[in-house]
């Protein structure tokens, strides 16, 4: 595990403790590395004692939590709201509980607020701002989640990310000519298998998106998928664009638009758009804008063949595509 506020990773813990056995001054090590002198003696001393294994971050539970609530009591409490429709603090009060800890078993159990439930039959009759309903679509193209990532361009040389924050020119929001921009990451992600597509454009306009999207109808058609629906939000560019909906048209696909606001019902894409981050953008420093624009295709060649994925069993997305002949 890692804490949160921890300022060192074991990594640099294992810096930090090699520079100060190599006879350097321990307050000068920890300037370097942005710690206490304090932190630092506690970690060259846990080394000292017990080896590397000791920079691992140790858990924070304790050992005896006394003061736990038992599970016949949180099954009471529960049974309690269920039946009543009480509120935390009513509930609090009732089980001599804390309010937090009311509000945390009702979360745990999944119950829905109240002001989602008809007050007469306790129906729920709202929705609540996540989906909570998990889907899957039976077959490769049912549905082809769409969506767009904005990357801040980087700089040739590489920017503060490989030259650290002392080379950041503050003034240069005052020189629009030196402006670097953005890239946009479209991507498509099949429900049902996870494989993806994904390219960077100069723009997120609806003729750009309407080409996006034929190139990622050519790529499924490639595996053997003809797309039947595709989703995205509701922004102008996929709503609006005679070029987008000409090219749904020639799929004979129909188009589903997400809930206004609800970024989470789209979360297929989302989530990939997370794992493109950590697996390709931000996962080395890149020298230049066009270094990184090259490493897309071998990460996603990786991605779709390779790299196992839990929705998948631990195998790749392209394991769950039957082979075409």
């Amino acid at each position: 595990m890692v804490h949160r506020n921890a300022p060192l990773a074991p990594a640099g813990r294992l810096i930090l403790v090699r520079r100060v056995l190599s006879g350097r001054p321990v307050s000068h090590v920890a300037k370097e590395l942005g710690v206490s002198r304090q932190c630092a003696h506690r970690w060259v001393t846990r080394f000292r004692e017990h080896g590397i294994r000791a920079l691992e971050d140790r858990s924070s539970r304790p050992r005896r939590s006394p003061s736990t609530t038992s599970p016949q009591l949180a099954a009471a409490l529960i049974a309690s709201r269920e039946r009543d429709r009480l509120g935390r603090d009513e509930l609090a009060r009732r089980f001599a509980v804390s309010p937090s800890t009311a509000s945390r078993l009702i979360v745990k159990a999944g119950l829905p607020a109240l002001h989602e439930l008809d007050p007469v039959t306790g129906t729920r009759i709202r929705q609540g701002r996540r989906t909570r309903l998990r889907y899957e679509r039976e077959q490769p193209g049912d549905l082809i989640h769409i969506d767009v990532k904005k990357l801040g361009r980087i700089p040739d040389g590489g920017g503060w990310r490989l030259n650290g924050l002392g080379t950041i020119e503050h003034n240069i929001g005052r020189k629009r000519s030196v402006r670097l921009g953005f890239d946009y990451v479209h991507v498509a992600v099949d429900d049902h298998s996870r494989l993806a597509f994904a390219q960077v454009l100069p723009d997120e306009k609806g003729e750009t998106c309407a080409a996006f999207l034929n190139n990622a109808a050519a790529f499924f058609t490639g595996h053997g998928i003809r797309i039947r629906q595709v989703m995205t939000d509701n922004a102008l560019n996929y709503r609006n664009s005679a070029a987008f909906r000409s090219v749904m048209e020639s799929l004979a696909a129909t188009h589903v638009l997400t809930r206004p606001y609800s970024p989470w019902q789209n979360g297929k894409a989302e989530r990939f758009n997370r794992t493109l981050q950590e697996g390709w953008a931000y996962r080395h420093a890149f020298t230049s804008n066009q270094e990184r624009a090259n490493a897309l295709a071998p990460w996603l060649d990786h991605y779709n063949y390779d790299r196992p994925h839990t929705a998948c069993k631990d195998l790749p997305p392209i394991s769950r595509v039957s082979p075409t002949s």
